[in-house]
């Protein structure tokens, strides 16, 4: 059975032609089409700068005002410019292609590694004095190695289970779950009922130890988005583009809500579903891509980023795993040069929606609530907050793509689909799904698709 890497390039068919090769990648020597992007995220960038680089005429449109999409660096505190990632936050030792990327475009990646401590049933514990239980430790290692020789009928029926099923039917305890369900629901963003079983799998068999939670870019990630467009050209990027309409008949005509018109001859489209599915689309979408748009649920994470005026926890890699609704603390100005310091409560699902409606009074007396088991009273230290909720974001209504049971095999394929002249890309439709490495891949993919 293929990896969730091999399996998703064998879904993509490169058409043959004559080809010139230019940076490694294969250009069409009997006409350069003219292209547009739908969308100048990480994999909008990244698709553009390869046809850019390759001579083909490209124009990106951007509904938002920034560019960067679920990458969103914010400035919490301008005197000493402490950045935070309230979007995509870590670049993982095994992403080959943000690496090379980030080395090209000389872009320093600092670590952003953490120790977790714990709260649990009130009482907090240090990273050396909490682990999940021996007996269960012996048993994932064995399950992490059964992994490795699965048939692929016995990763389409795992596929068919949700995490927590898979988990219980493998006599896990009670406490060794209640660990896993808020380790593991803080990589997907929703509890591990709502996750498929071989995609919870799958990334804990194919990830370094860190689950990819390694590196981030020095002065924020949005610096991967902003070089990218310097390569391409600002003004082949336009923002405030809100695309209501694509025709895709023979000519690509296509209409922004400001009733502004373009034409090409293909078209990348990178957006998350929701707002593909927002698109009037002539003719209509197949049936069993909109089936996939409206089945794929995005993760509803939270992330409330606390200032405190020192950096009480004192280790720069400070964080904490809890039962609360904060769900996650990390230290989000790690190997910033400030007294200062910012906590992120990363809170995800139900917890999320909840946190979401406090206001920003309630949100810093519940930060200090969590908080006072291991610290005591600290909410004299907190000087600002700052609250972003992917679930409500009026593009994407989530943070990342969430591969429920019974969708991986399904469901993604179809939205890796190319139609007519349109191609697909963005992190949904990725090996590494969830992750700005996603986003990259599939949007070179698409260009290169486009270049064969």
């Amino acid at each position: 059975m293929p990896t969730r890497r091999e399996f998703l390039k064998q879904t993509s068919v490169l058409a043959a032609g004559a080809i010139l090769y230019k940076n490694n990648f294969a250009v069409n020597l009997l006409a350069k089409p003219k292209v547009i992007i739908l969308g100048a995220g990480l994999s909008g960038l990244a698709a553009g700068k390869i046809l850019i680089e390759n001579g083909i005429d490209v124009t990106i449109l951007e509904a938002r005002s920034r560019i960067g999409g679920r990458v969103f660096s914010h400035t919490i505190e301008e005197k000493d410019k402490l950045v935070i990632e309230l979007g995509g936050e870590w670049i993982g030792r095994s992403h080959e292609r943000i690496l090379a990327l980030c080395k090209e475009m000389n872009l320093e990646l600092i670590n952003n590694e953490f120790d977790d401590r714990l709260i649990y049933d009130n009482k907090f514990y240090q990273p050396s004095e909490w682990d999940y239980s021996p007996e269960w430790k012996e048993k994932f290692s064995r399950i992490i190695a059964d992994y490795q020789t699965m048939t692929d009928d016995q990763k389409k029926i795992l596929d068919k289970m949700d995490w927590w099923r898979f988990l219980m039917n493998n006599d896990i305890s009670q406490k060794d779950l209640d660990l896993r369900e808020y380790s593991d629901s803080t990589d997907f963003g929703e509890s591990i009922r709502f996750v498929s079983a071989y995609a919870a799998l799958a990334e804990y068999a194919e990830s370094d130890e860190n689950n990819e939670m390694d590196l981030k870019v020095k002065g924020g990630n949005v610096q991967i988005a902003n070089a990218l467009a310097g390569r391409i050209g600002n003004e082949k990027i336009l923002l405030g583009r809100k695309v209501s309409s694509v025709d895709h008949g023979s000519a690509i005509k296509i209409t922004c809500s400001n009733g502004e018109k373009f034409e090409c001859d293909k078209l990348i489209c990178s957006l998350p579903t929701y707002s593909m599915s927002k698109i009037a689309w002539t003719p209509g979408l197949p049936a069993d891509k909109t089936a996939a748009i409206n089945e794929l649920q995005y993760s509803r994470i939270n992330k409330s980023a606390t200032l405190f005026k020192e950096r009480f926890w004192k280790d720069e890699a400070f964080s904490i795993i809890t039962d609360t609704l904060s769900h996650y603390f990390y230290h989000a100005s790690k190997n910033q040069n400030s007294p200062k310091g910012v906590l992120i409560s990363y809170a995800i699902g139900d917890k999320a929606d909840i946190l979401y409606s406090f206001d920003k009074t309630d949100r810093e007396n519940f930060v200090a609530d969590s908080l006072e088991v291991a610290f005591g009273n600290v909410r004299d230290l907190i000087e600002d907050n700052v609250n972003y909720y992917w679930g409500t974001d009026e593009y994407s209504k989530g943070a990342y793509a969430l591969y429920g049971k019974g969708q991986w095999f399904n469901v993604m394929p179809v939205l890796k689909e190319k139609m007519n002249n349109v191609y697909f890309s963005g992190e949904h439709i990725a090996d590494w799904q969830g992750f700005m490495e996603g986003a990259v891949e599939t949007g070179e993919d698409a260009a290169k698709e486009i270049l064969s």
